[in-house]
């Protein structure tokens, strides 16, 4: 039985990995620092559903507590790590800089020296659109240069992306760097749109509709982000023996077994179709509070998932209508409205 140490598996996207992982037979150790960013009661709640599972145990700790999560992992000894813990929110990093300093560059810092102290199968690590910044070429491809992030949010998470490749490069460790697009579904985290969207409308408080209303997001379904996550474990990167051996159509760095891969379902959605989607699945109309466009935040995002098709025969799929009906469906069971 293969064991995966994920890191923030109390979190939305790594509860979701980890039970698809359960439910396809891994072992699967968790660690997460259950920081309250947001309402740790939906963490915890998470971790208790996890741990039904015999396959399932977790450790709490924070990403900068390297002797905690070194232990964790010299005593697990994984095959695979999938680091997706980190200080997130694009705008909340405008207000609190050195949480993500701490968690993003520190944090994933021990994760990589665990990994490579283990030489694991494959480390998988979470990266973000939003490192492509000021790009303005859509839909937004790996191979691209993306120098101009916009926040430091951004910043960190392209660090990541570098401080990993020094790393695949100097340890031959095989590195995979997936950049998610906008993830919306059941379990979601409360500083996300379509939760403040939906709570908002529940409850007849006013929404705040950015930049008013003029923009695009790729919005990518939870399970569809975990069910390529779950296809790319099985792809580690391998290091070419020369550049021409790289099909054209692959991000593969010609010095390391290290690749980004974009995970999105490839289709722009316009902002206030998003809204009219909810408001159809609330049965009532929003109170819209429109307002000019956030420090830090960009107009469209858009993925290029070629990639990820290529590399696994998978293209996220789920229909932003069929999303939303979900995730409204379950808040109202979660908060009894």
């Amino acid at each position: 039985m293969r064991t995966v140490l994920i890191t923030g598996s109390a979190g939305f996207i790594g509860y979701h990995l980890a039970a698809l992982l359960l439910e396809e037979g891994f072992r699967v150790v968790g660690y997460d620092g259950m920081t309250d960013y947001y309402d740790v009661r939906l963490k915890q709640r998470r971790h208790q559903m996890l741990l039904q599972n015999p396959n399932f145990t977790c450790k709490e700790g924070l990403l900068e507590d390297f002797e905690t999560l070194h232990n964790l992992a010299m005593a697990e000894q994984p095959d695979v790590i999938v680091h997706l813990a980190a200080q997130a929110g694009v705008r909340y990093s405008l207000e609190n800089p050195r949480a993500y300093v701490d968690a993003n560059l520190v944090g994933a810092f021990n994760v990589m020296e665990c990994a490579r102290e283990l030489a694991v199968d494959h480390l998988l690590m979470a990266s973000t659109s939003s490192v492509y910044g000021a790009n303005d070429a859509m839909p937004f491809d790996e191979r691209e240069k993306c120098d101009t992030q916009l926040t430091l949010y951004a910043a960190t998470k392209k660090a990541n992306e570098v401080m990993a490749h020094s790393y695949a490069h100097l340890w031959n460790l095989p590195t995979t760097m997936f950049r998610f697009f906008t993830v919306y579904g059941p379990w979601g985290r409360p500083d996300m749109a379509l939760f403040k969207f939906t709570r908002g409308i529940l409850e007849g408080t006013p929404i705040d509709i950015y930049n008013n209303g003029d923009m695009f997001r790729d919005f990518t379904y939870v399970t569809d982000l975990v069910r390529g996550i779950r296809l790319l474990v099985d792809t580690p990167p391998v290091r070419p023996e020369t550049a021409e051996d790289i099909p054209e159509w692959d991000s593969l760095s010609p010095a390391a077994p290290w690749r980004a891969v974009n995970i999105g379902n490839s289709d722009k959605v316009r902002l206030m179709d998003f809204v009219t989607a909810i408001e159809a699945e609330c049965g009532r109309d929003a109170v819209k509070n429109f307002m000019p466009m956030q420090k830090g935040d960009v107009p469209a995002t858009w993925a290029d998932a070629t990639l990820l098709r290529e590399l696994t025969g998978y293209t996220p799929q789920t229909d932003v209508r069929d999303g939303i009906r979900q995730f409204v469906a379950w808040y109202r069971e979660y908060y009894a409205v």
